[in-house]
């Protein structure tokens, strides 16, 4: 008998049969491994526990508390639940299922329309599929077989996945039951793994993101190893719910958006009050870093567009006009007027670094399919940052840039995690430029001692880029600020500066964001926040609340003082009972009510109530408005 030899991940060494399983090494190494293994590692590459195992391959056992478990679980999850909707549905066609961010989906061309209260019909079958325990069985195909065999079956979306599939590509397929999809695996050894699973809701999708293409019906659902780790991200959803940006901008008064300008938001007066908060700040930080201000105009000729690589490399997300006859663009992006603006004078290597910043409307193509309330729109205002350089200026800049940036999360309460984006498919420029650039974002992460993960082949079509992805208070995350160093957009301008030598050097941009989005910043902060702003971002700041018509005189005063203070007062001098004045203020989130009754009148005090924290006692006026005063200068969380 042939034995093979196996390295295990402690660098041990075990011999079994060929032809030997990940399944049987688990269970010749403990009878507990084999029990709770449900994938392994093999040569680096995850397989099903039932693959044969090559010789001298090193293997890795994986149980459910592995990082990758997870993935896995959703998309054994997703097959099964198309097989349960199979089921139900004669007739069904399978377009994709994969495994995403705290959950999975599938996409179905069916002639029923699926409704919600079809889901627990759904999740009913896929209960019973679990009970079955159907191992998860994995085929082999050539090309031409896998082509026929998904032919038959009518399963177009199938057969056009395998005709662009490479001609050396190993095709697979996996079967549970009586139900066969197309797939590269890995998965689960059996249906019966799925135990803590739910379906969340339903979409519509077009057919590989295309609107030329059929829509198809997308159900959406999540699982995880144990009952209670569903329970809590049921929670999570139901609060992020409450949280929805939407619902509170409505109920809040913050932004709307009409049918008349689907994807353009329209602020409200209290929505207005938080942007120039924002902008505010904004332009404290970037004044202080060094920065000038500048606005570009927002329709610029073809020429310029051609020039930037946008025409050629995002022309599908712009909108185009014509003035004169001549073909012009409303801009997607800041970055050429930047250069123009850099282009408008002779620059010496004694201007340098230069740090434009600019708060620039910017609009770019959405489908109406993907447009999100205020997270998702056809035209934002970037907070856009453009730092032009010499080479041995690029570590001292950058490092300045992360710090701005921290600066600007910390104030808001935001913990982060950092990615590195590397060359995209459609990038413009040089190998050269392309590895100096990568190198150099690199290099300043590592100095900082800034811990960040790679994110292969999502850097701008210019250069690489440094994303910053926030967490917010239901543990999601948002990716926001961004920092990219750019080689290739000054050459194409062909800016300069005089050098040391008296020679013409082409300066090295950084492009930066904070934000990233005015408008997406604003709803992640209505989310986080809950729309319970910290007190120098909340539009009404003080309620003054009289108790009876005869404390209106005193009331009016309080209210005097507070607006003659430079703070955010309004003056609730309604004939209604006091409990409704207060609740109402608590449900517009007002951060403070002064409560005015006939012993507050007499002694020229107010009764000073927090919309959290509850009665907080009296106080006199002047000391409050100086405590208040202090908090919104400092930008006190609470």
């Amino acid at each position: 008998m042939r034995l093979y030899t196996f390295v295990l991940k402690d660098g041990s060494q075990r011999q079994l049969p060929a032809g030997s399983t990940a399944a049987d090494l688990a269970a010749d190494i403990s009878p507990r491994l084999a029990k709770e293994a449900i994938l392994a590692r093999v040569n680096g590459e995850l397989q099903d526990l039932s693959r044969p195992l090559p010789d001298g391959a090193q293997v890795e056992i994986l149980t459910l508390d592995a990082p990758e478990a997870l993935d896995v679980m959703r998309h054994t999850a997703a097959h099964v639940m198309a097989q349960a909707v199979c089921r139900l549905f004669p007739g069904t066609k399978l377009a994709i299922g994969p495994a995403i961010k705290d959950g999975f989906y599938y996409d179905f061309d069916m002639s029923e329309t699926l409704r919600p209260e079809d889901l627990p019909r759904i999740e009913e079958e896929m209960r019973k599929i679990v009970e079955e325990k159907l191992p998860l069985e994995r085929k082999v195909l050539s090309r031409d077989e896998a082509i026929e065999f998904f032919r038959e079956r009518g399963e177009q979306f199938k057969v056009e996945l395998i005709e662009e599939l490479p001609e050396d590509a190993e095709i697979s397929s996996y079967q549970q039951g009586e139900f066969i999809d197309l797939c590269a695996g890995p998965h689960l050894p059996h249906t019966g793994y799925l135990k803590a699973l739910r379906l969340l809701s339903l979409a519509g999708a077009y057919w590989r993101g295309d609107e030329r293409n059929p829509m198809l019906q997308r159900v959406y659902g999540t699982v995880f190893p144990k009952p209670a780790q569903l329970e809590e991200y049921l929670q999570r959803i139901e609060e992020a719910k409450k949280r929805d940006h939407r619902k509170l901008g409505r109920e809040l008064e913050l932004f709307t958006i009409e049918e008349e300008g689907p994807g353009f938001p329209f602020y409200l007066p209290n929505g207005m009050v938080i942007r120039n908060e924002l902008e505010q700040f904004w332009r404290e930080q970037h004044r202080r870093a060094g920065y000038q201000e500048i606005r570009t105009p927002i329709i610029l000729n073809r020429e310029l567009w051609e020039r930037s690589g946008h025409w050629d490399h995002y022309k599908e997300n712009m909108y185009f006009t014509k003035i004169d006859d001549y073909d012009y663009a409303i801009k997607p992006m800041n970055c050429p007027g930047a250069m123009l603006v850099y282009r408008n004078k002779l620059r010496s290597y004694k201007d340098l670094p230069l740090r434009l910043a600019e708060l620039g409307l910017v609009h770019r193509h959405e489908k109406s399919g993907v447009l999100h309330g205020m997270m998702r729109v056809r035209a934002f205002t970037q907070d856009d940052s453009h730092v032009f350089m010499t080479l041995d200026q690029i570590e001292s800049e950058l490092s300045k840039r992360i710090d701005l940036v921290d600066h600007f999360y910390q104030t808001f309460g935001f913990s982060y995690h950092v990615e590195l984006s590397t060359r995209p498919e459609n990038s413009m420029g040089s190998d050269e430029a392309w590895e100096r650039a990568e190198a150099a974002l690199q290099q300043v992460l590592e100095d900082k001692g800034v811990p960040y993960s790679i994110n292969p082949g999502d850097g701008a079509f210019y250069g690489p880029k440094i994303d910053f992805h926030l967490t917010d208070c239901l543990g999601r995350s948002w990716q926001c600020a961004t920092i990219q160093l750019d080689f290739q957009m000054p050459e194409k301008f062909g800016l300069y500066y005089i050098g040391e030598d008296g020679g013409r050097h082409t300066p090295v941009a950084v492009h930066s964001v904070a934000f990233g989005a005015i408008e997406r910043f604003m709803a992640i902060l209505i989310e986080h926040y809950g729309g319970a702003f910290p007190l120098w971002l909340a539009p009404v700041q003080v309620r003054v609340l009289p108790i009876t018509e005869r404390n209106h005189a005193y009331a009016q005063e309080v209210y005097q003082q507070l607006f003659d203070a430079g703070l955010r007062v309004e003056l609730d001098d309604r004939s209604e009972k006091i409990g409704l004045k207060i609740r109402e203020a608590q449900l517009a989130k007002v951060p403070y009510m002064l409560v005015i009754g006939d012993r507050e009148a007499e002694s020229g005090v107010v009764a000073v109530r927090h919309r959290e924290q509850g009665d907080l006692g009296t106080r006199v006026l002047p000391e409050l408005i100086s405590e208040l005063k202090e908090m919104i200068a400092s930008r006190r969380m609470n």
